[in-house]
Parts: structure tokens; sequence; C-alpha cells
């Protein structure tokens, strides 16, 4: 803008009315060209709030002082001073200039913020008022526009620190014919930024110590700007102790210091770490928790296998699942222990080189097995609860929150255990007898049949391999005979051993109750079952027939030795027979 600095008034005489028609000619072209200017003035009064300036016009103007304060507050004017003015017009309805000061230093701010916008370079300015959308800017004297998401890198929550405060700022849009400027903080900022991001990469390295700001949290760590450059803080490198999630422990914008733990100059992959600043707890860990001490500490995380316990910051056990109970198998820890409560444990191993403590839970308790073999010997009677039928035995509820097994074999003295087994049913409240303890495999061995006699006892007492017997036919099947030996003992005659003669080797010409003599074979005592022979009973009195007949000078014929054997036995079965029924 063209300034002036006077009105011109002419000293030479008027001649004629020529001389002032062509003198006020010039002054009417003259005021069209002084008004819309910027002129220098010299203060020539102050009174109250307005300063009365003296452009070399015919009259002064008067501008109000606050059009002359700035950011830095009220200005010191005193009369004499000069300053720059805006003519708005010459005259107004009282004789007086038309001043300003405020658009006065509009336009020469517009002139400089020309020159900038076309340079592409940074200007200062104060921020002094929010608007819809962002704020004002007093960019001396020319106001702009400061969009809400150009104030700064990140969003900003209170702008209040940056308030009166001169700033660099870089212009974005100048329209001159609109009055429109719009300016960014933040693309002043990213250039700084890339500016400390090259200089900090270059100088990046291995170990050193930095401090930065919490910019981002993710579930797997924290996002940290270091000037320029972000690194990725791993939530495991947060602490020592068990960062569950890293917002545990950092906030968003939180000042942090950080050591550079690796470094990719390639990728410009930063790892960063917090913990690595302190001390490793897990230094003379061994010595600090020897194994078989017991301490108390705080779960702080439950899983399908076991839970964690914190004995001291950052120093973490893990109680197995096989550990946590003497009695309750197969249930999830979460329904032992919960998080956050306080627990005795037991150190059961340390492995400072692997970063593991195995812990025991159970073992702080009185081992209920240990306890039971103690106040229930074997031979002991008691009553217990039915728990479970299985297809091997019945587990009965025990003092001490503990089982026992009745085996199939244990059930009864008569009845296979098959059989005897649907007698009992869950809930049952049964005696039996302690047969076994085995602490260290947490098993118990009980007994009901052991409860009375053995009835078998005395009728397996006199007999032997190679006895004869009498039996009694209990069943006719297939393959032979089920018999009954003394009325308890259970037998078996297979089809080929039913007779010498293999026309007579017929289970179906036998009949249930019959009595029959059979040799037995062999004896099972724990089963309390014998195998006989009818075949190797006649086998044998042949024998004994040819050795009592055979030698004698009779000449008689092998038929008839066999025939008076056989007339010898019959008589011999007679007899006994009428001494059974006498009976």
């Amino acid at each position: 803008m063209a300034k002036a600095s006077a009105f011109p008034r002419s000293n030479a005489p008027i001649e004629g009315k020529e001389s002032f028609a062509a003198l006020l000619q010039e002054s009417l072209q003259d005021r069209d060209s002084f008004e819309g200017t910027v002129v220098q003035g010299t203060i020539v009064g102050i009174d109250n709030d307005f300063a009365m300036i003296d452009v070399g016009l015919k009259s002064e103007g008067r501008v109000s002082l606050k059009e002359f304060d700035g950011p830095a507050g009220k200005a010191d004017l005193k009369i004499g001073d000069t300053v720059e003015v805006f003519i708005e017009r010459l005259e107004d309805k009282n004789g007086e200039a038309m001043l300003s000061r405020e658009k006065a230093k509009r336009e020469e701010s517009w002139v400089a913020l020309d020159q900038a916008f076309q340079k592409q370079e940074r200007v200062t300015g104060v921020i002094f008022g929010r608007v819809k959308g962002g704020f004002t800017v007093d960019l001396n004297g020319a106001v702009a526009f400061l969009p809400g998401s150009q104030v700064d890198i990140r969003p900003v929550r209170d702008v209040t620190p940056l308030l009166g405060t001169p700033q660099p700022f870089q212009i974005l849009k100048m329209d001159r014919s609109r009055g429109n400027i719009v300016v960014s903080r933040r693309a002043v900022l990213e250039e700084s930024r890339a500016e400390a991001r090259t200089e900090l990469v270059s100088s990046l390295k291995e170990g050193q110590i930095l401090n930065g700001v919490v910019k981002n949290i993710t579930d797997y760590g924290a996002f940290v700007d270091l000037g320029g450059v972000d690194g990725l803080l791993h939530v495991t490198d947060i602490a020592w102790r068990r960062v569950n999630h890293p917002s545990e422990a950092l906030q968003i914008g939180q000042t942090v210091k950080v050591q550079v733990i690796r470094f990719n100059s390639d990728t410009q992959r930063i790892s960063l770490g917090m913990k690595q600043l302190e001390a490793d707890p897990w230094e003379g860990v061994a010595a600090k928790f020897p194994a078989g001490a017991k301490f108390k500490g705080r779960v702080t995380n439950i899983t399908d296998y076991g839970a964690f316990v914190e004995l001291e910051p950052g120093i973490e056990g893990l109680v197995h699942v096989s550990e946590m109970s003497w009695t309750k198998k197969n249930v999830h820890p979460g329904k032992i222990v919960s998080t956050s409560q306080e627990v005795e444990v037991m150190v059961l191993d340390v492995d400072a080189n692997k970063r593991r403590i195995s812990l025991g839970l159970k073992q702080t308790l009185d081992n209920p097995w240990d306890t039971f073999a103690a106040q229930h010997p074997v031979g002991t009677e008691l009553t217990g609860e039915v728990k479970n039928s299985t297809e091997f035995g019945l587990f009965i509820g025990l003092p001490g929150d503990i089982d026992g097994m009745v085996h199939l074999t244990d059930l009864s003295w008569s009845e296979p255990g098959e059989e005897a087994i649907k007698e009992f049913k869950k809930g049952d409240e049964v005696k039996v007898k302690v047969l076994e303890i085995d602490v260290e495999k947490e098993r118990i061995g009980l007994g009901i049949k052991q409860l009375t006699d053995d009835p078998h006892e005395d009728a397996m007492a006199g007999l032997k391999r190679g006895g004869v017997v009498t039996c009694t036919v209990a069943q006719v099947t297939e393959g032979g005979l089920e018999v009954l030996v003394n009325g308890v003992i259970q037998g078996f005659i297979r089809r080929g051993e039913l007779s010498r003669d293999r026309s007579e080797q017929r289970p179906d010409r036998f009949a249930v109750g019959e009595k029959v003599d059979a040799k037995i074979s062999t004896i099972d005592r724990a089963a309390r079952r014998l195998t006989l022979s009818i075949k190797a009973k006649e086998e044998e009195e042949e024998k004994q027939a040819m050795a009592d007949y055979g030698s004698s000078d009779s000449g008689a014929s092998l038929g008839e030795i066999l025939g008076a054997a056989l007339a010898k036995k019959a008589k011999k079965g007679a007899a006994a027979a009428e001494e059974d029924d006498a009976d």
C-alpha cells in the first residue's frame, strides 16, 4: 500500500478564480488517493481512551488506545510518538479524519504474510480465541483461523497452555479478497519432528536410555514417542512383575524413561524396555526361596493348568493343578483359588536360568492319606458312602474327604463280582474293612466280603490235586458240567473229561442235581475254583484194578477183572448212600 506522510497544502497566494479552481481540483484528486492508505502520523494529544493524531490533514483524527494494544499488553504511548495509521475517510460528520491503527497493522501484516506464504516460510502468531472448529490466531494484526486438527500432531485435550504464547505457524491458505488466512501449527511440528527423527535415528544404539511419551496402548504393549520416532514397549518389558494389560501400568500421554533393547537400522524398528532399568529380582532367587520352604503370596493369574502366585514384586511361581489339592482331582484351579487371594505355598523346585519356580498348595496342608493311615490302619472296619460304581468296583467315601475302592473280587464270597455289585447304588451307606493303604500312590483298598469269615476255607482245606471227590451237577452246558464240591466250591468238568469212552462224552446224559465222582485236576485257591475229570478217575481205577487182580493166578480175563472192580465200587457206593440216608 502507498503511504503518505501528509496531505499537500499549497502556500502560494491564490490568484483569481482559475487558480482557486485548479487548487480545488487537485485537492479532490488527492482526496481519492489518500483514503484507504497507510500513513505516518504524530500523537499530538491523549484524551481519556483516545489518542489525537496529526497526519498532515486539515484536521486531526482520533484512534482508540485499545487499538495500539498487543499480545504483550497495553501500549506505552506519549505525545510526540510517531505511529502508522490507516485513513478510512478524510472527514467524518464532525470534520475529523477517520483513522484506524488496527487496519494499519492488518495492512502491514498482509504484505509480510503474503511474502512468507509465497516463500513457504514460517510466521509467528498468538492463539487468542476459540471458534467453531478451531481457534483464532493473531498474526501481528491479521487474524487467521487455526483448525482443531492442525493444533498438534496428537489430539490436544487442553489448549489453555498455548493461549497467549507466541507460536510458529505455517500458512496453508490465503485469500486477500475475502480476508481469509488458514494456518497450521501441526505442519511446523511435523517438520521439526522429521528433523529430530533423522537426528535421533542416526545416533540411536542399543542400551541407550531415553525419555518418551506414551502415544498409544494395545493389548500387547505400548508405542512410545521418543521425539520424532516411535518404539514398541512390549507388555513383558514394562515391569518384572506380571502385567496382564499395559493399561494397568501406563496411560496415554504419560512420560516414561525407557531403554533401547533392540534397534534394526534397516526397518527402523525399535524395541524398548522399562524393567531393564530396575534391578533383576531373579538374581539370587534360589537363596531367597529355597525348596521346601513355605511362603505367602498373592494369586495373580489362573489358567486351565494351574495358578500363578506372586511371592514378591517380579517373582512369580506356578502352582500346577496337580499340586493344588490332595483330594480334588480334575477340578479347574478357579474352583480352588481366586485372583488376588493370599495363599500359603511351598517351594517345590527353582530353576533360576529358566526363571521358573514350582509351587505346591496342598503341601502346606496335612496329607489326608497319611492321616487316614495313622487313624485307620489295615484291618480297621468303618462305614462309608458309595460315591461311584464302576466296571471294576465301588468307590467309597472315607474320612478326610478321600475315597477307597472295593474291587469286584472283594464284594462277596459266594457271588461273582459282576452280580454282587448290582446290589449297591450311589449314596448307600456300607460297612467296609481296610485291606491295603498305599500313601505314595494315594490308594486305599477296601473289602466287604472280608467282614465275614470265608466259607470256602473249611471246604478247601481237605482238597488236593489228584484227589477224588463227589460232585453235584449244578449246570449242564455244551462244553461240559458246572459242579459244586462240598456244597460251595465251584468246579468244571470239560466235555472231553466226562468219560474214557468217546461215545459217553455227552453232557446231556447228566442231570442237574446228579452226583458224580471226579478227580481234581487243578485248584485255584484265589478264585476258589476247581477243574475236575471223570475220565482221569476211570483211568486211575482201571490201573488200580489191573494192579489188584492182574497178578492173581485165577486165570480171569480183563473183562472179568474190570467187572469185579466195578462191582466192588458199586457195593461201596451203595453202602455210602445208605449211610447218608441214615444221617
